[in-house]
């Protein structure tokens, strides 16, 4: 089974058992689990069930996931040049996420 899920303005096709880095968010200290309650399409793996689709969203449905730690991605690094003008600018950046696992999907 799969789903479909929005965060921060992303969307994320996740399965069961699947690690991925989410945006950091504000949390209290101690959390061990998230729930996704913005599910845009639930379905079963090579045609077990149809699809279900929202417009936009899934009533009822949600993924819930265990936090397995918080890290920083690569960076990103951002160069402006201009010839014959001695211009020239370097900035990096590093995105702050949230490794979590996907333990649940349920319509």
């Amino acid at each position: 089974m799969y789903a479909i899920i929005e965060d921060s303005g992303t969307q994320i096709k996740v399965s069961q058992g699947d690690v991925i880095k989410v945006a950091l968010r504000e949390m209290p200290t101690g959390t061990a689990s998230l729930t996704f309650d913005r599910v845009l399409v639930v379905g079963g793996l090579d045609g077990e069930a149809p699809a279900k689709v929202g417009s936009p969203l899934l009533a009822g449905a949600k993924v819930t996931a265990d936090v397995l730690g918080e890290g920083k991605n690569d960076r990103v690094v951002i160069r402006k040049f201009r010839r014959r003008k001695n211009y020239r600018r370097h900035r990096g950046h590093r995105q702050d996420f949230i490794k979590v696992k996907i333990t649940g999907i349920e319509a």
